[in-house]
């Protein structure tokens, strides 16, 4: 288990618990909690790249094993006391305002 400076450990502003917050590959933030998983629950693997940014990446199929200084890592949602509200998907479920479309001068 790699020994982790605090330098980069803030809070979360919903539940107080330490986070840090990571850069997936999509650009992304993504908050992680603080101290590594000493476990097997983390599906995140989190690394320090060459500038010192926290990156963090998806354990899946094609790349299930940590690589290099990774460490296994638990994204902050799974556990917040007081998590953000979740937004629809755009599955149906949603109250979007429906957008009229005009008829055309002939059509009236």
């Amino acid at each position: 288990m790699p020994k982790l400076s605090d330098h980069d450990v803030t809070t979360c502003e919903r539940c107080g618990d330490r986070i840090r917050w990571t850069v997936t590959a999509a650009g992304k933030p993504l908050p992680v909690n603080a101290d590594p998983d000493e476990g097997e629950f983390g599906n995140t693997a989190a690394y320090y790249d060459g500038t010192g940014r926290l990156r963090s990446r998806g354990l899946s199929k094609e790349r299930p094993a940590l690589e290099h200084h990774e460490w296994r890592a638990i994204p902050h949602f799974t556990n917040c006391s007081s998590p953000p509200p979740r937004r629809s998907g755009g599955g149906g479920g949603g109250q979007r305002a429906r957008m009229q479309v005009r008829p055309a001068p002939w059509q009236r």
